[in-house]
């Protein structure tokens, strides 16, 4: 795994920016601290950098930037391309390989078959940039799902581009100035969805996608054009279902993941894997250790606080599949020592505080291993995130009102103080389990009084996955730039509503929230973290599973479960999901009081003008006697704040 950065300034000479371009790749040297190389074009105005982790052809020929054979094309790539051997025995037996890392495939596989139609052919996450000499292009492209980040924009004349904000901001010529209109973004999912960035003018690459510049043109009109659309694939895939027996689609997924699996065990340093315990992360360790011929190295982290708990159970899978398991219990001191790290390890504000955990169970496995495989992907191909049901549900129970009725009911509770709502529903607490973590049940009957009146499925369950519900009422010189939860038609077909959620889910939350985590926190520790569940095969393999076999008898994940059986006791797996967080709510009540309090003093909050503090006040306060429980907004305010501050 790597770091990469980049200048393209056509008609200037690059000669005196080679300091700048290593400083640019010093800010990301975490990414890749075994190497380190530039190679400029001053002529064309071209320099690439890049940081390098070493993990396949540990030897100088897979240095980088990299030269193709036939010189034409040269690139700075981060990832991995796990089929590389297999391409390269059916390139041009001709060729002379200097050795043997899945760079120097890539490289050849380009200059052979094109572009786009060698990108086709990759299986494996990756971003690179790729410098054409003979007709000065800049090819930027960036992995189908969007496991690996790349970032790009223009500053003046200069077109900067990275792996990480970090090397971008090196640039004495990045201007920084905050996007208001990303940080409604923030406010709203906690997290900044792509195309956009915290900093006005620089862009997430889309997943999928393929920017390309002329290095004789300031032309700054050039759009990302797909390669692998996930909106056509899932599309295709679904109007293709798998029509064999329930026995023949477990078979197929079998071989399909297995062979996943394999692929990213392919290393030439330690490799290990993390696990939870949970279905994804057990199934990947499942089927790593039936492929591997010494025991597995597993990693997880515990908590003493039950609720956030998973170690035990990972215990138990890890003895029955005779792994070398790692567990570490985290004191809750040792989880907010990673606070103050967070605004620099994420770059540009990110508030999942599952992120603390993320963080140390990688820190741990570092430790042992440079490689490690992650369950992540399988929620939101196999339908196994609780909100799905229970947007299902709720809708089922209020979509068939009118709106006007419906709007009529959640005036009324509106009306009701809360306090009057916990005390005269608090019998309904247990029944309304199934729409979140146990609270007070005035505070669910609250919540719902804020989805009664929406009218769509659609907008439902972007109410669902919204923390703040109208950020831009509360950021100042704000307005929400439209995103795929608010663009096209509103959902009208009922049985397509578990599809729609998933779809949805993996182009915005799994790149941009779960993918994003990971990949920080285990690039911040020198540690390559790999996502089998996520080889676009599995994928598109998972969206023509009919429903029926990712949803039976009401449970979840039932396909993936029942191959998870094959390896793991039934009872070892089966138990509520628990998800991968910690006591935020408790801690800022706590330990966490004095430093947030700091942060959202209406005088501070006021002076940097980006906020309204009354509401954020407000929840707070409300925060702290335990009128409500607010801790996911407060986060997203708390680690804006946070990240200011460092900036």
């Amino acid at each position: 795994m790597c770091g990469l950065t980049g200048i393209l300034n056509a008609g200037k000479d690059l000669d005196s920016q080679e300091s700048t371009l290593g400083q640019m790749a010093d800010a990301i040297r975490h990414r890749g601290p075994d190497d380190k190389g530039i190679w400029t074009d001053a002529q064309a105005g071209i320099g690439l950098a890049h940081r390098r982790l070493s993990i396949l052809d540990l030897s100088p020929q897979g240095h980088q930037p990299m030269v193709s054979p036939g010189g034409r094309y040269v690139i700075v790539f981060n990832g991995e391309v796990y089929n590389f051997k297999t391409l390269r025995r059916e390139l041009d037996s001709s060729l002379t390989w200097r050795g043997h890392s899945d760079t120097e495939v890539v490289l050849a596989a380009i200059e052979n078959w094109g572009l786009e139609k060698a990108v086709e052919r990759f299986i494996g996450m990756f971003a690179f940039a790729l410098w054409d000499r003979e007709n000065r292009l800049l090819h930027l492209v960036r992995d189908r799902l969007g496991i690996k980040p790349l970032y790009y924009g223009w500053q003046g004349k200069i077109f900067l581009f990275g792996s990480e904000l970090k090397a971008i901001k090196t640039h004495p010529g990045f201007k920084g100035q905050i996007d208001r209109n990303a940080l409604a973004l923030l406010m709203r999912h906690n997290y900044i969805p792509s195309p956009h960035s915290i900093y006005q003018g620089i862009y997430k690459l889309l997943p999928g996608h393929i920017l390309t510049l002329n290095s004789e043109s300031q032309d700054r009109r050039m759009a990302p054009v797909p390669f692998w659309s996930a909106k056509e694939i899932s599309g295709q895939k679904a109007s293709d279902p798998f029509k064999g027996s329930e026995e023949e689609a477990i078979g197929q997924l079998d071989i399909i993941l297995r062979d996943a699996v394999k692929m990213r065990m392919i290393s030439d340093v330690p490799l290990g894997a993390f696990l939870s315990g949970g279905i994804d992360s057990s199934t990947v360790v499942a089927l790593m250790q039936t492929q591997s011929d010494r025991p597995v190295k597993t990693f997880s982290i515990g908590f003493f606080e039950d609720e956030y708990n998973e170690a035990q159970h990972a215990k138990m899978v890890a003895d029955h599949l005779g792994t070398d398991h790692t567990e570490l219990y985290v004191t809750p001191q040792q989880a907010m020592d990673v606070i103050p790290r967070l605004p620099t390890l994420y770059d540009e504000p990110f508030s999942d505080s599952s992120q603390i955990p993320t963080f140390l169970v990688s820190e741990l496995t570092r430790k042992k291993v440079t490689v490690s495989l992650s369950g992540d992907g399988g929620d939101e191909l196999f339908c196994g995130y609780s909100r799905y049901n229970a947007c299902l549900d709720l809708w089922s129970r209020i979509g068939w009102m009118p709106a006007g009725m419906r709007r009529i009911f959640a005036n009324a509770i509106a009306r009701i103080p809360l306090e009057v709502l916990n005390k005269s529903f608090g019998c309904l607490s247990p029944l309304l389990r199934k729409y979140g973590r146990a609270g007070p049940a005035g505070d669910k009957l609250y919540k719902l009084s804020e989805v009664l009146a929406l009218e769509s499925m659609k907008a439902l369950y972007l109410r669902l996955m919204s923390h703040w519900k109208e950020p831009a009422s509360f950021v100042n010189e704000a307005f929400e730039p439209p995103t795929p939860f608010t663009s096209g038609p509103p959902w009208k077909n009922r049985s397509e509503f578990f599809q729609k959620m998933m779809f949805l889910d993996t182009i915005t939350y799994l790149p941009d929230d779960i993918l994003t985590k990971v990949d920080r926190a285990s690039m911040g520790v020198s540690l390559e973290a790999r996502v089998p569940l996520l080889d676009h095969r599995v994928v598109e393999f998972a969206w023509r599973i009919p429903m029926e076999m990712k949803v039976k008898n009401g449970q979840s994940k039932w396909l993936l479960r029942q191959l998870l059986y094959k390896y793991v006791p039934k009872e070892l797996i089966e138990r509520p999901k628990m998800g991968f967080g910690v006591p935020i709510d408790s801690w800022l009540r706590g330990p966490l009081r004095e430093w947030a309090e700091e942060l959202l003093s209406e005088k501070r909050l006021r002076e940097e003008g980006f906020f309204n503090p009354s509401p954020i006040r407000k929840k707070w306060t409300e925060h702290l006697s335990e009128k409500h429980d607010w801790h996911y907004y407060l986060w997203d305010v708390l680690m804006f704040q946070a990240w200011l501050e460092k900036n």
